[in-house]
């Protein structure tokens, strides 16, 4: 990199990227302050989350799931989706890809938003649009998040599938698809095409399961509703080759033209109108400048628990970094990197636990919103014990007055993993119908690592879903 800078505009703060993480890292980096920021985005402020992965995502699994319920609650009469009436709610959350609101919101905070595509060119410099040069006096941080993986598939790429954006973002209902992966992304998105009327729908699973880092009961329950739902799954399947003789670029979320032929081992080749393509993100730092020598192998920019690099001015914070690829997440690493580089700045020493990010070590929640959902803290019992960790386990059903009150088919189960040294919660997973709000308070008990004998006196109200809660620790005693 070369640090010719005589002709540099300078801010406190330079951010690179413009979703969740960068705007929650400048905003923390100069509250309170006269700091200035500068937040560069070379698509829309807001990222990945705003208008491609979060927010249209789960606009269009919600009508699903609220007909899910009704065609279950005796006393209601269910309809069908509209799917007009979804998608057009789904572009009311996503403001119909204008980030204006979220410019307002920069400019609020004192944060200078600066449009175009950002390379790293000396020390706390940063060229933007191949000729606008601006310095950093304290802190350049890099959270440019990833970008959808498609494999080397023979014909896949030709075929132009689509990605987690196209899925999210769709705009024509394909009658037959083909969704390659069982992860997330896979899952939430065979759930809500099925919802929106695909009358075939064939995932294509390299793995035995589906949520493969998940306990094992959580893949097997997700299975099972995709398939009441009418998908076809496909497990331990080798996708060959994909063929599309009549592929054409028609835009995000438009159907590619022409059908598609795929090619699994032990299978008849089969033809769809759209592949779906969920089998992993790419870090986005190809271009970026970042000195070759900070980047582990896959691309990633790694950190310490300050957000920190090897290069003291540099921090990473979201999927960037490879911690966990996750939108709250990444909020989480911005707030602690925010807070991090206003001590520096200020000369404060970097005491006390909001100055490191301890949550991203074995204290990290997720939901997939699936059908049934999957909520998840902490360790899995094979993470744990990989880890040397003496665990017990307690698993039941959950069936208590609250599930049987929620909706007639309710069939979930929930599983904690306990530290049999500290006798506290080293993680627990639920699946079954909004399951997501029961989470937090798992989450709430990692990482305070309350124990058992203490959570016998959190008393879950009756009748709530939260009733597992005593159901598990019953079972335990």
């Amino acid at each position: 990199m070369t640090d010719s800078v005589d002709d540099a505009e300078e801010y406190d703060v330079i951010v690179i990227g413009g979703g969740p993480a960068g705007e929650n890292a400048a905003s923390y980096a100069i509250a309170g302050s006269d700091r200035t920021a500068a937040l560069i985005e070379h698509e829309l402020v807001g990222g990945e989350c705003s208008y491609w992965a979060c927010m249209p995502s789960k606009a269009l699994l919600r009508p699903g799931e609220i007909l899910g319920a009704a065609r279950n609650m005796a006393g209601v009469s269910a309809g069908a989706l509209d799917p007009q009436a979804v998608l057009a709610r789904r572009d009311s959350f996503t403001n119909n890809h204008d980030d204006s609101s979220q410019v307002m919101w920069a400019d609020a905070q004192g944060i200078e938003v600066i449009r175009g595509s950002a390379c790293l060119t000396g020390e706390r410099t940063v060229t933007v649009g191949g000729s606008r040069r601006i310095r950093a006096r304290h802190a350049v941080v890099v959270a440019t998040g990833t970008t959808a993986a498609i494999p080397d598939t023979p014909g896949l790429r030709a075929a132009l599938p689509w990605v987690s954006r196209d899925a999210t973002n769709l705009r024509e209902v394909p009658r037959r698809v083909a969704v390659i992966g069982g992860g997330v992304v896979a899952c939430e998105s065979a759930s809500w095409l099925l919802d929106l009327g695909v009358e075939e729908l064939t995932m294509v699973v390299r793995g035995r399961g589906l949520l493969a880092k998940n306990e094992p009961f959580a893949g097997k329950l997700v299975a099972e509703g995709l398939e009441k739902k009418g998908a076809r799954l496909l497990f331990g399947a080798d996708l060959r080759g994909v063929e599309r003789p009549d592929a054409q670029d028609t835009g995000v979320g438009r159907i590619h033209g022409g059908s598609v032929t795929l090619d699994v081992a032990g299978q008849d080749p089969f033809e769809v109108d759209e592949i779906v393509v969920a089998t992993g993100r790419t870090p986005a730092t190809s271009g970026l400048g970042v000195d070759p020598r900070l980047l582990d192998p896959r691309g990633y920019l790694p950190t310490d628990d300050h957000m920190t690099t090897p290069d003291e001015w540099l921090y990473a914070v979201g999927d960037v970094n490879g911690r966990a690829l996750l939108t709250h997440m990444g909020k989480y690493q911005a707030r602690v990197c925010g807070d991090v580089i206003a001590a520096r700045a200020e000369g404060r020493p970097l005491d006390g636990a909001r100055y490191r990010a301890s949550a991203d070590h074995g204290q990290i929640p997720q939901v997939v919103f699936s059908e049934p959902e999957v909520a998840a803290v902490g360790l899995t019992e094979r993470e744990a014990r990989d880890a040397g960790v003496d665990v017990e386990t307690v698993e039941v059903d959950i069936a208590v007055a609250g599930s049987s009150l929620s909706r007639d088919d309710f069939s979930g189960h929930a599983k904690l993993v306990v530290d049999r040294g500290t006798d506290t919660l080293l993680g627990a997973t639920f699946a079954g119908t909004d399951v997501s709000e029961l989470v937090h308070a798992a989450t709430v008990a990692v990482v305070g690592k309350v124990t058992l004998d203490t959570l016998w006196h959190a008393v879950p109200s009756y009748p709530t879903v939260s009733e597992v809660w005593l159901r598990l620790l019953e079972a335990r005693r």
